[in-house]
C-alpha cells in the first residue's frame, strides 16, 4: 500500500489536499516531510505548566494550521479544539485532549516516515 492509501486510510482527505496541490503528489510529499519535521520540532506534550501554557497554545496552532493545510482531517479536528481549549482557559481539558491525540499524531508520522 502506497503512502496516499495509507493517510486516507488514517482519515486524511489526500483528495482534497491534491486538487489544493493541483495534482502535485511531489509538493505534497515534500510537505509532508516537513510537517514531520516542524512536528518533532514543536514537540507538544501535555505535561506543560501554567507558565507553558502560552507555548503550548502556540505549538497547538502551529499544528492546526499545518495539519489543515494539509488535508489530515483527524489532526486539523483535535489541534483546533485543543486551541479554542486553551482561548477559553481549559487547559486541564486541553491537556487530556493532547494526550489522546498523541498517538494518532505519531500514526502520521510514522506513516510518512515509513514512505
Amino acid at each position: 500500500m502506497g503512502l496516499f492509501d495509507e493517510l486516507k486510510e488514517l482519515g486524511a482527505d489526500v483528495d482534497k489536499a491534491m486538487e489544493l496541490l493541483d495534482g502535485n503528489a511531489s509538493l505534497y510529499e515534500r510537505l509532508l516531510d516537513a510537517f514531520v519535521d516542524m512536528s518533532r520540532e514543536l514537540n507538544l506534550k501535555p505535561d506543560f505548566d501554567e507558565s507553558s501554557m502560552e507555548e503550548a497554545l502556540d505549538k497547538a496552532h502551529k499544528l492546526k494550521g499545518t495539519a489543515g493545510n494539509l488535508s489530515l482531517t483527524p489532526l486539523f479536528n483535535a489541534y483546533s479544539e485543543i486551541v479554542r481549549l486553551f482561548r477559553e482557559n481549559k487547559p486541564d481539558e486541553a491537556r487530556k485532549l493532547i494526550a489522546d491525540i498523541l498517538p494518532v499524531h505519531e500514526k502520521f508520522i510514522s506513516c510518512i516516515e515509513k514512505h
